[in-house]
This record gives C-alpha cells, sequence and structure tokens, in this order.
C-alpha cells in the first residue's frame, strides 16, 4: 500500500492506521449500460457518484444497520472502455470504488470470503433527480413507453441523471446491473472474467437463465438452516397444547383463589366452575350462599315437607357425594 493510498484512508478514520493493520480491495459500483431493471446510468451521473460515494459505507442487503456495516470506500474514478459499446450504442464507462477495513478477528471470514471471489456482487444505493425515458426523452413517470419494451427496435430503459445522494454499497447475491462486483488487479492474466466478458441481458428468459442457478442455491441453503426444525403444523399444535395446559393451570389457580376469597371448604376450589376468572368468582359466590355457616362440614337443611328447595337441589347436584352423605346421615 502506498502512503497516498493511505493517507486517503486515514482522512476517514479517527486515528492514524499502519497499512498492515488494514484490507484494501478494488469494487465496480456502476455503469452506464442498461441493467436488469432496465435502468441506466448517464455519464453525468457517474461523475457526480464518483465524488458522493467518497467516504461511504459498505454494507450487506441494503440493510441499513450499524451492526452491517463491513467496509468504507476511500476513492472512486469514472473508467472509460473505447473498445466496448454499452446496449444502446454509447461508449461504456463504469464507477470504481477502493474500499477498506481495520483488520479484525471479526471479519476475517469476510475477509477469506472477499479473496475467494465468494463475497462479490454489489448494489448500489444513491438518488437521482431526474429519470427520463430512452425511447421520447420524456419524464418517465408520465411518457406511454414501458421499461423493458422494444419500440422500432429499440429496448426502452429509465435513464437517470442528476445524481444527488449516495447513501451506501451492498453485497447482494444477484445485482440490478451485471458486472457490478469487487475485482481484482490483473485479473483477466489470471483466466479471470472482466466487464468485457459480460453481455447486457435484454430478456426475460435469459434473465431467468441466469437467475435460476443462484435462486436454487438460496432455497438449498435456506432448507438446510431448517433441517431438524419441527413443521409449521406440528409447531401450531405443540403452541395449541401448550395454551391448553396453561389455561387449565389458570382456571386452577382462579378456583383455589375464589375458594379463599369467598371463605369455601378447600375440598370444594376443583367443584367450581367456569372458563375465566370471573366466572368462576361468580360460581363461588353463589355456592358460598350456600355453604355459608358451615366451614368444614356438609351444610344441613330443613326444608318443609322433606323436599328439597331450588337452592339446595343447586348446590347438591353440583355435590353429588355431598348429596350422599346427607340421605345417609
Amino acid at each position: 500500500m502506498d502512503k497516498e493510498t493511505l493517507d486517503k484512508i486515514n482522512s476517514l478514520t479517527r486515528r492514524k492506521f499502519k497499512a498492515e493493520e488494514l484490507y484494501t480491495f478494488p469494487v465496480v459500483l456502476c455503469h452506464n449500460d442498461i441493467d436488469r431493471d432496465y435502468e441506466r446510468f448517464t455519464d453525468k451521473a457517474l461523475d457526480a457518484l464518483a465524488e458522493l460515494f467518497v467516504g461511504k459505507t459498505i454494507i450487506q442487503n441494503h440493510d441499513p444497520s450499524s451492526d452491517n456495516q463491513v467496509a468504507r470506500i476511500y476513492d472512486a474514478e469514472v473508467i472509460s472502455d473505447p473498445e466496448k459499446q454499452t446496449a444502446w450504442g454509447g461508449e461504456y464507462r463504469y464507477l470504481k470504488g477502493y474500499a477498506y477495513m481495520a483488520k479484525t478477528a471479526s471479519n476475517a471470514d469476510l475477509i477469506t470470503e472477499i479473496d475467494a471471489g465468494i463475497k462479490k456482487e454489489v448494489s448500489v444505493g444513491c438518488l437521482t433527480a431526474k429519470r427520463t425515458c430512452s425511447v421520447c426523452g420524456a419524464d418517465a413517470w408520465l411518457c406511454e413507453h414501458q421499461k423493458g419494451h422494444v419500440y422500432d427496435g429499440q429496448i426502452c430503459c429509465h435513464v437517470l441523471d442528476d445524481a444527488n445522494d449516495a447513501y451506501e454499497l451492498s453485497f447482494v447475491a444477484v445485482p440490478a446491473q451485471v458486472g457490478a462486483g469487487v475485482t481484482a488487479k490483473n485479473y483477466k492474466d489470471k483466466g479471470g472474467t472482466t466487464m468485457e466478458d459480460f453481455k447486457t441481458i435484454t430478456t426475460k428468459a435469459a434473465f431467468d437463465a441466469a437467475a435460476q442457478p443462484l435462486i436454487d442455491a438460496a432455497v438449498t441453503a435456506k432448507a438446510a438452516e431448517f433441517e431438524g426444525y419441527i413443521s409449521p403444523a406440528d409447531h401450531q399444535k405443540a403452541l395449541d397444547d401448550l395454551a391448553a395446559e396453561h389455561k387449565a393451570a389458570l382456571c386452577k389457580a382462579y378456583r383455589e383463589k375464589a375458594a379463599v376469597q369467598y371463605d369455601l371448604p378447600a375440598e370444594l376450589a376443583d367443584r367450581l366452575i367456569g372458563e375465566t376468572e370471573e366466572e368462576i368468582n361468580a360460581d363461588a359466590e353463589k355456592l358460598s350462599g350456600i355453604t355459608k355457616g358451615f366451614h368444614g362440614e356438609t351444610p344441613s337443611f330443613t326444608p318443609s315437607d322433606n323436599e328439597m328447595d331450588g337452592v339446595e337441589k343447586a348446590f347438591y347436584e353440583k355435590n353429588e357425594d355431598l348429596k350422599t352423605r346427607k340421605e345417609n346421615a
């Protein structure tokens, strides 16, 4: 790492770092060709973004949390490739950034993944004030042309201009812009793929063919994460069983509480009925009126003609063993 590079990085840090404490890597942020969303940046927008992205953070999957920050861009430049043309017929230009991170135990795996080409693809988060239709030049939100459709042999896209803010750069699995990602010095000489080897995807079939392997890999990885876990149906049954157990325990506590509150014998607590505390308390109150004055003893009644009145009937209907004891007394 030369002194100029180290000075640029240290202009963004709170203390001066040594070269051996830092890890740096180059990355293609975006370009002026038509991307998978059928949008493209103007050359003017790329030039503006080159300045706006200096000092901006690199995160993962556009998740804007501080814990998700992994690196920072310390320099950027727009590079032209006169030997390559864009899908819309212009000279190919791309925005190249230079990023750094402090070497720590926690990011050692990430550094290895970047070096191995696993963490590579990126996507920019930025703001442009102007969006026009490539077919008619009008405001893209107001004209009748639809991006991705072909008009007189020309693919319609939205042209993004007047870039006025850059938010972040994210590592992603499938970037909107083909070829946006981490690069290496002399990568072509090592038998790798450079921006010149990428072809613009202009049809849905081509996009599906390119994206399907990534989708399959993501599905397989996600399935592996949940291997050994119970199914949603079993999970719901377990929750229902737990809720039933909880409700039974809660009602038992309510019955015991009501027995104490309404001065009922402890053995009558389990005979109280109701699904809620209010219902159980109401039943306890009624039963208390019957058993009042007979703590620990079987209540005695002396209705006329040896017939049980309505209150006594209600009591013994809920307490058959007490009725038997009374009849045998």
